[in-house]
């Protein structure tokens, strides 16, 4: 598969919605409107959260990535934070998940991170064998403090 990758514009808004939907609902979350615009803006600014969405050679959206740069104290350096992957599941096993990642190694590599970090969920095992193909895991456990 050939992706373009570009950053959303207002002219992409319905297709990264109906992505971004999707993307939710595979993870059991509610999207109303207030949260898709709030991320919306996120991404328009370009300041707290980046995005991309992947076009095929058709010129169809079926894909997205939302990334980040973060602090890495232990580190001294900003490293990235991927924090949504997500293929329309007809495109899937097509190789955008591969190519979505390297554009985002390419993208880390400009930056000069020197890694990108992100979690899954444990049975997420589809996902998981591309990651383990195009990543290391790592040994940290995550956890979630809710005040």
């Amino acid at each position: 598969m050939s992706l373009t990758l570009t950053t959303p514009q207002a002219a992409d808004r319905d297709d990264w919605a109906r992505l971004y939907r999707g993307y939710a609902e595979y993870y059991g979350m509610p999207m109303g409107e207030a949260t898709l615009e709030t991320v919306w803006s996120w991404l328009q600014a370009g300041a707290v959260l980046e995005g991309r969405l992947a076009r095929n050679a058709a010129g169809e959206a079926v894909g997205l990535m939302h990334f980040r740069a973060m602090p890495s104290p232990l580190r001294g350096a900003t490293v990235g934070f991927l924090d949504d992957l997500y293929v329309d599941p007809a495109h899937r096993g097509s190789g955008a998940v591969d190519e979505m990642l390297a554009a985002l190694g390419e993208e880390a590599r400009r930056r000069g991170w020197p890694f990108v970090r992100w979690i899954t969920r444990e049975e997420n095992y589809r996902a998981r064998g591309v990651y383990d193909r195009c990543a290391e895991r790592t040994d940290w456990v995550t956890y979630q403090l809710t005040p």
